[in-house]
């Protein structure tokens, strides 16, 4: 018996909630510094920083890499399939099916993250067969938290999660959301 995740498919587009959600293409390596090269997504997230066109480059290439070795799926969010205003994962990991996002500066306070997210949930759900999915977040980030919340996903009573990234202590609590 294999543990080789099933592939993903190679191309990708989600629709739901007004959201298109997409795969990150050649197109969008300019766009990409604007969502990302921010002290926010600096502080809360893995995302390199500073992030300029070479680290687009490098995104877009580690994006396509993952979903080849079928472990994750990265996606810019849209409203139409055009412009990307930030972005969606979904990652197969020993402690469970994992989303996590990043919306840009210029693109918050219009739900996109908790939308994007409910979309990518119903998609491990529905296609992938998912009993439950996780967000793992630290509970000082309230942008997050009220993401988490306005997805529907609640706070599991399992132990934190302590690590370190880019220097500096991190403490993520686990929310989950089970199969409707």
């Amino acid at each position: 018996m294999s543990s080789t995740p099933s592939p993903f498919p190679a191309r990708m587009e989600l629709t739901g909630e007004g959201l298109v959600l997409r795969d990150w293409a050649e197109a969008d390596v300019a766009a990409m510094p604007d969502l990302f090269d921010h002290p926010d997504i600096a502080y809360w997230t893995p995302i390199v920083s500073p992030f300029d066109e070479a680290a687009a480059r490098t995104r877009l290439d580690r994006a396509r890499q993952l979903r080849a070795e079928g472990t994750s799926i990265l996606l810019a969010i849209t409203l139409d399939g055009g412009a990307p205003l930030g972005e969606v994962m979904l990652r197969r990991a020993p402690e469970g099916t994992e989303i996590g996002y990043a919306v840009g500066p210029a693109h918050r306070g219009q739900g996109l993250a908790a939308r994007a997210v409910r979309v990518m949930a119903g998609y491990a759900f529905e296609e992938l067969g998912v009993a439950n999915v996780i967000l793992e977040l630290e509970a000082e980030n309230a942008a997050s938290v009220a993401v988490a919340a306005a997805s529907g996903f609640r706070l599991l009573g399992v132990p934190l999660i302590e690590g370190e990234e880019k220097g500096r202590p991190y403490t993520l609590q686990t929310w989950g959301l089970n199969r409707p």
